[in-house]
């Protein structure tokens, strides 16, 4: 069984700062792409930054120079960094991570429960 525990979310004003985390655990073999997707009320699910296991990403126009995705492989751990925050990035962030596990031998998409980013005026 394999669980995705996100933290870091909050309220902050605009032009500050948040760090998520997402860590993965259970019986892992190897994850390969992980990645941030957000919704706000009344909107679709949408991709915010992804990387892969070799480290290249890839970010919504939207948050392109603000955010920042890396991932600690020996932590099964995906961060975004979030700077200059507006409040149009307010939304429930959601971690992804597609993970190949041995039992059942599978490779799946696993998704986190969500945490809640605010950013005031």
């Amino acid at each position: 069984q394999v669980q995705l525990v996100e933290s870091g979310g909050g309220l902050v004003q605009a032009g500050g700062s948040l760090r998520l985390s997402c860590a993965a655990s259970g019986t892992i073999f190897s994850i390969n792409a992980m990645g941030w997707y957000r919704q706000a009320p009344g909107k679709q699910r949408e991709l915010v930054a992804a990387i892969t296991s070799g480290g290249s990403t890839n970010y919504a126009d939207s948050v392109k120079g603000r955010f920042t995705i890396s991932r600690d492989n020996a932590k099964n751990t995906v961060y975004l960094q979030m700077n200059s925050l507006k409040p149009e990035d307010t939304a429930v962030y959601y971690c992804n991570a597609r993970i190949r596990t041995v039992t059942p031998l599978a490779v799946t998409d696993y998704w986190g429960q969500g945490t809640q980013v605010t950013v005031s005026s």
